[in-house]
């Protein structure tokens, strides 16, 4: 199948600044534009997954069909779900399923259940199998505080209004998967826990080049985060950021620790545009940057490699308490179909179409439990799909 040429902009508005440089080129596997038709692969998974994934696909659904797009789904099932269905949390039927398709989207995975199973036996081994067999190596979660939830925010409005920013996360390397690694007895017969930190240059470059692009679509800023004061591993990292800086004269490179970048993302988050970092500093990072828009229930993210289909998932996790209960947040959800067909099928136009959807739905007042205030209208998580399907049935103008 064609790969699809892909612009790494902000899901919620246009790139701060539009560059005539060549695009960011993420090949994903994608049909043929001309036949219109895709394969998705559907991973509701666990807790609140299948709730906000059925809403997702309703409204992926309807925003193809308005834009001549035809979509076969195929349900999967991953995670606890899988374990108890099949007893490993990714099924070999599953991951071939999602390398055969044109892109996956997932709900979420684990719970409270699995939790005392052996590592292997975990939800979330499942999900760094999948990431693995997809070869999908960058994360791109974006964080920008919408006009109409910037009083949803924990932070005072004048931190928090105007904050837009992408954090560009090495996904398949690193301390997650860095070996040796285990349990074992030191020389003093004490029972020990081990990771380990690595990175080959190739890792390093790569998603360093993908952050330059994406900072090149934006302000032209970039920050590599790493702790280069004490680590080889990011010492390492920060002299492969540098060299590939040479390459993009244009953007503007800094470098921060990241205990410094952590504090900074609360005291002034509007000095960051686009922030590239290691596997475990951007799982940390990227969900600290989400709070700063009022709720880790809005952020989608994408995560794609230079072949074969993207991954594209809310932030969030299962939410086991408040499961089947119509308490979730789907607009994570949906706007990660909005980066599916956006990222990885290149269907703009109809990714749009949701983007906008979901705008207006806000605009409209509606509000799940998470990011509700006073004077909006509080809805559940099904309301709050069927809203949004008739924003983008109508496909009202909404404010940005």
């Amino acid at each position: 199948m064609a790969a699809a040429s892909v612009q790494v902009v902000n899901p919620f508005r246009l790139p701060k600044h539009h560059s005539r440089s060549r695009p960011l080129s993420v090949r994903c596997s994608a049909a043929a534009s001309s036949t219109k038709r895709y394969n998705i692969t559907l991973l509701p998974g666990d807790g609140i997954g299948p709730e906000v994934i059925s809403l997702a696909k309703n409204v992926l659904s309807l925003a193809a069909s308005l834009e001549g797009l035809e979509f076969k789904f195929k349900e999967m099932p991953m995670g606890g779900a899988a374990l108890d269905l099949t007893g490993v949390p990714l099924p070999e039927e599953t991951l071939s399923a999602a390398k055969q398709s044109d892109a996956v989207l997932l709900g979420a995975i684990g719970g409270y259940k699995w939790d005392k199973n052996d590592k292997h036996l975990k939800p979330e081994t499942g999900l760094l199998q999948l990431r693995a067999g997809l070869k999908v190596f960058a994360n791109l979660r974006p964080a920008s505080v919408l006009p109409q939830l910037v009083d949803a925010s924990t932070l005072k409005k004048e931190v928090a209004e105007g904050v837009d920013l992408m954090v560009v996360r090495e996904l398949t390397g690193g301390i997650y998967f860095g070996k040796p690694r285990g349990f074992g007895t030191n020389e003093n017969g004490e029972e020990i826990g081990f990771n380990t930190e690595v990175y080959a240059a190739y890792e390093i470059d790569r998603i360093a080049r993908i952050a330059f692009e994406t900072a090149r679509k934006r302000s032209g800023k970039l920050c590599s985060v790493d702790k280069a004061n004490v680590l080889e591993a990011s010492m390492f990292w920060r002299k492969r950021v540098i060299a590939i800086a040479e390459e993009y004269p244009d953007v503007e490179l800094t470098h921060m620790y990241v205990d410094n970048a952590a504090m900074q993302l609360v005291r002034n988050p509007k000095q960051f545009d686009t922030i590239v970092t290691n596997n475990i500093f951007g799982d940390i990072l990227s969900d600290e940057a989400s709070m700063i828009t009022g709720s880790i229930g809005m952020l989608p993210s994408a995560s794609l490699g230079e072949s074969g289909p993207g991954l594209f998932e809310p932030i969030h996790g299962s939410a086991p308490d408040i499961a089947g209960q119509d308490k979730a947040n789907p607009l994570a959800t949906i706007l990660s179909a909005a980066m599916l067909l956006k990222y990885g099928l290149g269907e703009v136009k109809a990714a749009e179409r949701i983007e906008s959807a979901v705008l207006n739905t806000l605009d409209r007042g509606f509000r799940t439990g998470d990011i509700y205030s006073d004077g909006n209208i509080l809805v559940g998580c099904k309301e709050m799909g069927e809203e949004v399907l008739k924003s983008v049935n109508t496909n009202t103008p909404a404010s940005v």
